[in-house]
């Protein structure tokens, strides 16, 4: 059968004119048994165009049981040149769709990227007044949390209700103000961020001499195998929406708040090391019993207002409703440390505590001995009279 096909094969070929072919190319059909046909080029992976020669244009393959197919050049078309496979091609020329996908790709991990700003520049805010003076951008709370409000800008005619709704592509800008001063902004712009602080610093209270400023990340990936997932300074999700908002806001609130009241019982223990080390020296100290009476009340009221005013153990109500939500406020409270961080300040309350304790102790027995000195001068003064009347009687007496 193989024979029979194959004659009446070049009985078609050399019937045909050999003007209709004027470049021709040799391929061959490999007859092996063990593997399905394929056409083959001899030597080298190369092609070879050919001018037409005055001979039919057929040539015999030198390799047995394979015979020649004669294939008309697109001369019009390619060039009539050889090109080998192995030979380079410009590296500019393939590489321009990929630099391309990569700019697409690159604008949309930005555009799906959404910075995070906390500040701290008050210990106050009169939320009332705030949501009063600012109503048409305010977004009415969904839980029983008072102690901060949430505010819109740019599309304030979004869903923002729709617990699927995306940020990502919006231009919406999302402020967070919490009661005891800290102000967490979504997707605002640099230059749109003083205008905010301004707005809010009309209704605070307790104004800072230093603001506390601290950034962080979130990124949306729909096609994220899970919820969430943490990274370095960010955070991923499918998609950020108003519920999402408050939970990292309120982490985000505390952790900034709580900065600022470290530092200061920080600084009130640099202040107690400074006397024990003057203690140390001279073996007494000069403090005024007004000046422990203020460092006991910044004690006391730091103390309270890390565990009443930023509700630092109280859960997020959105965490209690929805796993989802309490999966991102236990990262997040994981990530900042905030357990660990509020372990480290009471650690230092207790050492301020114990050095206040010593302070009155030491005030306490100046007091003392300060009015044992007075009963002793009191009495002595006292029988000094008693003398003196005694003496002054019997010269009298003697006269």
């Amino acid at each position: 059968m193989k024979m029979m096909w194959r004659s009446r094969l070049r009985g078609m070929l050399l019937l045909r004119s050999p003007s209709l072919h004027p470049l021709t190319t040799r391929l061959t059909l490999s007859s092996s048994s063990s593997r399905p046909p394929f056409f083959a080029l001899h030597k080298t992976p190369s092609f070879h165009l050919y001018s037409s020669f005055p001979s039919p244009p057929l040539f015999y393959s030198p390799v047995p049981s394979a015979f020649t197919v004669p294939v008309r050049c697109l001369s019009s078309i390619f060039p009539a040149t050889a090109m080998d496979w192995n030979q380079p091609v410009s590296c500019s020329e393939a590489t321009t769709d990929a630099h391309a996908r990569g700019r697409s790709l690159g604008e949309e991990d930005s555009r799906r990227s959404i910075p995070v700003r906390a500040y701290f520049f008050s210990t106050s805010v009169e939320l009332r007044s705030l949501v009063d003076q600012n109503r048409s951008h305010f977004i009415p709370p969904t839980s029983r949390m008072t102690n901060y409000v949430v505010f819109r800008f740019g599309n304030v005619l979004a869903d923002y209700n729709d617990s699927n709704a995306s940020l990502c592509g919006s231009d919406c800008c999302y402020m967070v103000v919490f009661q005891y001063g800290s102000i967490v902004l979504f997707n605002v712009p640099d230059h749109e961020v003083d205008t905010c602080l301004k707005i809010v610093g009309k209704h605070a209270s307790g104004l800072l001499p230093e603001m506390r400023k601290d950034e962080y990340e979130v990124r949306e990936k729909p096609t994220l195998n899970t919820w969430m997932q943490g990274g370095l300074d960010y955070i991923m999700l499918q998609y950020l929406n108003i519920d999402g908002i408050r939970t990292i806001g309120s982490v985000l609130g505390q952790s900034i708040a709580l900065d600022y009241y470290v530092r200061q019982v920080d600084g009130m223990v640099a202040e107690f090391t400074d006397i024990n080390r003057g203690m140390e020296k001279t073996g007494t100290f000069t403090m005024e019993r007004k000046k422990l009476f203020q460092l006991v009340g910044k004690a006391n009221s730091n103390l309270a207002d890390v565990i009443l005013k930023l509700g630092l153990f109280e859960r997020s109500d959105i965490a209690w409703k929805d796993a989802k939500y309490a999966q991102i406020w236990e990262y997040l409270r994981d990530e900042f440390e905030l357990t660990q961080r509020f372990a480290s300040l009471d650690f230092k309350l207790k050492f301020v505590e114990h050095n206040i304790r010593f302070l009155q102790e030491i005030l306490q027995n100046r007091k003392s001995d300060f009015l044992e000195w007075l009963i002793i001068i009191l009495i002595g003064t006292e029988i000094l009279i008693s003398v003196y009347d005694l003496a002054h009687k019997s010269s009298i007496t003697s006269l």
